[in-house]
């Protein structure tokens, strides 16, 4: 039911037989991932765009899940970004104070799965682009991505920001 609603749907999801990574199968796997969060998500990409992955951050939040979301400043204006959405939700979002991008993708669940790859969380990347997605749930890995998102959190804390 989550993943229905958080699809948009309003139907439970049919099973997603597909091997490739992308099409709705991908987004699927991809909803089911993040819906497992209990307690926490920490999300770091440059672009989000997919209704469908919004809805689905709003609705853990909504559940109680801490969700943080660190993103490119540029990006996040433009037409169809979800970042606006998430911070009237009550989300905490941080963005870059730099010249170049953030350009990280990836985010982490109850601090103990990955989920990184060259994904940008549009409907584009996510239907038609040929793209890659490694899911990893081994400490050794997720530990660093981890550090990486506490560190750039509190780099784009906004009592750093400059403003002149």
């Amino acid at each position: 039911e989550l993943l229905a609603e958080a699809a948009g749907t309003g139907a439970a999801a049919r099973p997603c037989p597909c091997p490739l990574p992308r099409g709705d199968c991908s987004l699927s796997r991809l909803l089911r991932r993040l819906l497992s969060a209990r307690r926490s998500l920490e999300i770091c990409l440059f672009a989000f765009s997919s209704p469908q992955l919004g809805r689905a951050v709003q609705l853990l939040h909504r559940r109680g899940v801490r969700v943080r979301v660190v993103t490119d400043a540029q990006y996040m204006g433009l037409r169809g970004s979800q970042i606006g959405l998430l911070r009237h939700a009550g989300i905490q979002v941080r963005h870059d104070q730099e010249n170049g991008y953030m350009h990280h993708k990836f985010a982490i669940v109850d601090r103990r799965m990955l989920i990184t790859g060259s994904l940008n969380w549009t409907t584009q990347a996510i239907q038609t682009n040929r793209e890659n997605v490694l899911v990893v749930e081994d400490a050794e890995y997720v530990k660093p991505f981890l550090d990486e998102f506490e560190r750039i959190w509190e780099e784009y804390n906004p009592i750093h920001y400059r403003f002149f």
